[in-house]
């Protein structure tokens, strides 16, 4: 088993390294929350005084940070200095290409390996080691990088070079916004139609209309009991989060000249929901903004 860094223990990373420690591997665990490090020591890791301390040690290091700024900041000002020749670098974060195509551009100069390799699932899927990870990187690093992803996902799957692993993700959730959108519209038409919610996932469930968003985190209370709608919508995943994903796509969208008229609406629409104080609220949650029912 290997002695691995884990740098930023949120509500992700915390799980994360969990599973990790499950896994056999040796954790040294750094956050600058001293109550994080301490939710980590108790789940069996190891605390680390610093990012720096954490991957002198390490052979490999998984990073879960909230911004490309921050993930630049770490690397280029801690990590880079402090690691050993060759330390594989899986930088888990949500962030834009740019900073993720620079950051394991530098790694690789360096002579580090490096995959950016951002994660789909939420809170519940890093606690219990269903995560999908979408890896941007060399094939060579991609093998390297996977039996440790492995122990932390159900499904380990590379993009293609560096900064691919982000560009999945920011189109992937931009996706899952725009069909969550979609979802809750029809569930707050069929309310004012008169037809039963129930009844609607039932027909919709088994029809076109069908997606992700319907059949496996229906965004009403009722027809799947696992899901926030029925949690009183605690993320989950959090719609701050969503909009965050929601503008690096834009951003991203912008750089490339790509038309998102869609995830552009997207945005808009999380953005009104965060600014009604919806931001600590599932994404699912934004439901409660379409059928006019926020803030009852």
């Amino acid at each position: 088993m290997a002695k691995i860094a884990f740098i930023g223990l949120g509500n992700m990373g915390s799980g994360m390294a969990a599973n990790l420690v499950k896994a056999g591997h040796e954790v040294l665990a750094f956050d600058l929350s001293a109550d994080a490090v301490a939710h980590a020591v108790n789940s069996g890791a190891s605390a680390a005084a610093s990012a720096g301390d954490a991957v002198a040690a390490a052979e490999a290091v998984v990073t879960m940070l909230p911004a490309g700024k921050h993930v630049r900041a770490v690397y280029e000002g801690e990590i880079f200095g402090a690691a050993a020749p060759g330390t594989l670098f899986m930088d888990c974060s949500t962030i834009d290409v740019a900073s993720a195509r620079h950051v394991g551009g530098l790694a690789v100069e360096k002579g580090f390996r490096f995959v950016d390799a951002p994660v789909s699932g939420g809170v519940a899927a890093a606690q219990g080691g269903t995560l999908t990870f979408m890896v941007g990187g060399s094939e060579a690093d991609f093998a390297a990088a996977e039996v440790f992803l492995d122990a932390m996902g159900k499904a380990v799957l590379r993009a293609g070079d560096l900064g691919a692993g982000q560009a999945a993700k920011i189109c992937n959730n931009m996706l899952l916004a725009i069909t969550m959108i979609g979802t809750c519209e029809a569930f707050a038409l069929a309310d004012k139609l008169g037809l039963d919610a129930q009844k609607f996932f039932d027909i919709s469930s088994r029809a076109s209309g069908q997606s992700w968003s319907m059949t496996s985190y229906c965004p009403v209370p009722g027809p799947i009991p696992t899901t926030p709608a029925n949690n009183g919508y605690k993320p989950g995943f959090a719609t701050a989060m969503m909009l965050k994903d929601l503008k690096l796509a834009q951003d991203a969208a912008q750089t490339a000249g790509a038309a998102t008229p869609l995830g552009a609406q997207a945005e808009a629409l999380y953005a009104m929901f965060d600014n009604l104080g919806g931001g600590a609220s599932d994404f699912s949650g934004i439901y409660k903004l379409l059928d006019g029912s926020w803030g009852d």
